[in-house]
């Protein structure tokens, strides 16, 4: 019987030499008898300053050593810190083996350690993305109460102040705007930054970097509803069924609504949305996508389900829509998405108008 041919030694000797990992052999009293270019690279020490050298001059200090040592002995991976040239610590993870003479006595030790640095970083950034999108989410909520109450106030304002007045106060409210749309700015450019590859910087500090948020030229956002103190007369008396696990952008949703002439109810999460769709006529649901109990798609099936016809828009705090909910919708036939809080009230009033069911064909 044949057997296969073994590769010479110098073979594995090359590949541990080119490896990009660190690569480092020692005898049993601890003497360092390999170093590889990997090595090399990443703690900066040229092969002649370590080859013969004991192996503490890589670590912090000979406990640390003792450490890896045991943990190898047991067949085990290691976590431990490599000490630089430039004394620079960075963590390793070392995966090894005892090396031993054919009757059992160890001969030394071969170890394979990764640098750490860029894995935790990497995972950093996963880990600041997930913080960004929340973030923006928890942030787009508020923010969608105060733009909506801040439209409502502004239509008070026009109604009930007199001409010198309404000036002054004018340029207040449109300070407010201003100053909500550079927010609303930032936390868009918050969530394309977690999905992007790549973001500008800019210095605030000598030799201290701080990520560029700065709204673009082209990217305000405006605020203003262009609400009137009448409301709309194609929305009067259409009957709205806001749904939102926040109370609330309920609540703000409904005022704003109600003042252009919409009767408008409110549900806090889907199952009770479909608990009101039972005992009154809608025209319209309005509802978030991301919700506890059921999200947006699902409540829109369960009305399609159980309600053919009755329109479905869609509204999101979230910048990045990473189940598809918003995608899975279109798909299956919801009507239309308002994709971002806050709202912008005339794209609202103009889906409503455009999908809404007219009352008086409901009562017919």
């Amino acid at each position: 019987m044949s057997t296969a041919p073994r590769l010479p030694a110098i073979y594995f000797e090359k590949l541990l030499e080119s490896s990009p990992d660190i690569v480092v052999a020692v005898d049993r009293q601890g003497v360092i008898s390999f170093y590889n270019d990997g090595a090399r690279r990443t703690l900066g020490y040229a092969p002649e300053e370590v080859l013969g050298q004991h192996v503490t001059r890589l670590y912090p200090d000979l406990d640390e050593a003792r450490k890896v040592m045991r943990e190898l002995r047991q067949g085990k991976n290691c976590e431990t810190v490599f000490v630089a040239k430039n004394g620079m610590r960075l963590p390793v993870v070392i995966a090894g083996s005892i090396i031993r003479d054919p009757d059992g006595p160890e001969l030394g030790s071969i170890g394979f350690a990764k640098d750490l640095r860029e894995i935790r970083r990497h995972d950093q950034l996963a880990t600041l993305g997930e913080v960004a999108i929340g973030l923006a989410h928890e942030i787009n909520n508020p923010l969608e109460v105060i733009v909506n109450n801040l439209n409502l106030l502004e239509a008070h304002v026009a109604k009930v102040s007199s001409d010198d007045d309404f000036v002054v106060e004018s340029e207040r409210l449109e300070s407010i705007h201003d100053a909500l749309g550079r927010i609303q700015s930032i936390v868009n450019r918050v969530s394309e930054m977690a999905h992007g590859p790549e973001y500008a910087t800019r210095e605030y500090l000598p030799g201290t970097q701080m990520t560029d948020l700065r709204a673009q030229p082209t990217s305000g956002t405006s605020t203003r509803s262009a609400l009137t103190p009448q409301g709309d007369p194609e929305l009067r008396g259409v009957r709205i069924l806001v749904v939102d696990d926040d109370l609330g952008v309920c609540q703000s949703l409904r005022d704003l609504l109600t003042q252009e002439g919409c009767e408008v109810l409110v549900a806090t999460g889907g199952r009770e949305a479909l608990t009101r769709l039972e005992t009154v006529a809608i025209d319209l649901v309005l509802s978030d996508v991301v919700m506890p109990d059921l999200d947006g798609y699902q409540l829109f099936q369960e009305v399609r389900r159980r309600y053919a016809g009755l329109p479905v828009v869609l509204m999101t705090a979230f910048h990045f829509d990473k189940d598809h909910v918003i995608k899975r919708s279109r798909m299956a036939g919801v009507d239309d998405v308002v994709y971002k809080k806050p709202i912008d009230p005339p794209r609202l009033r103009e889906l409503i108008k455009r999908h809404a069911r007219r009352p008086q064909a409901v009562a017919g």
